[in-house]
């Protein structure tokens, strides 16, 4: 796409259709964002996260993790949160800042694990020890029920950044409204 062709009005659009492709092609460069947090102690964290589900009509991001992470405990904390993606084939950076819940029972976390309990990523939620527990030597003990839990981010705005030959494009996005910025 040429940077002519993205205004204002199909902006936001082109955006959301990206970042809902994500989580069905397993190719998509932004399948697997960066999520930043901070800790109890105010040090930025950072870690990569598989895109489960975007929905423009809510405007929320989600994805699968632990419900025993150090994440989730941040975000319990500090719920704001952004999701960096990056796509080279589009030249594409966006960044999407939000507002985290974390979910570990309801609908949404049944639906989950209907997905996962039969894939092979369903023991990356059975582990008796949380992520990060140092290993003995021995393969994990499995626990009896799941520790999956579902974040959702409430997207609030995007930094949106396009960069091309022909110049680079900046641009805020909140809701439908777009800014340009300098890039």
């Amino acid at each position: 796409m040429t940077v002519t062709a993205i205004t204002a009005e199909t902006l936001p659009t082109l955006v959301w259709q990206a970042l809902q492709r994500a989580p069905l092609d397993k190719h998509h460069e932004w399948r697997t964002p960066v999520l930043a947090t901070v800790n109890a102690l105010g040090h930025a964290q950072a870690r990569t996260v598989v895109l489960r589900q975007a929905a423009r009509d809510s405007g929320t991001l989600s994805f699968f993790t632990d419900a025993r992470s150090p994440k989730c405990a941040e975000l319990r904390a500090q719920p704001r949160a952004t999701l960096l993606f990056w796509s080279a084939r589009l030249g594409w950076q966006l960044r999407a800042e939000g507002t985290a819940r974390v979910m570990t029972d309801g609908p949404a976390v049944e639906a989950a694990w209907a997905r996962v309990r039969t894939s092979p990523a369903a023991g990356d939620y059975l582990s008796a020890r949380p992520p990060g527990h140092v290993l003995d030597g021995d393969a994990p003990a499995t626990a009896t029920n799941h520790h999956l839990a579902v974040v959702e981010i409430a997207v609030q705005a995007m930094d949106w950044l396009m960069l091309d030959r022909a110049g680079h494009r900046r641009a805020r996005i909140e809701g439908t409204q777009v800014q340009w910025l300098v890039p």
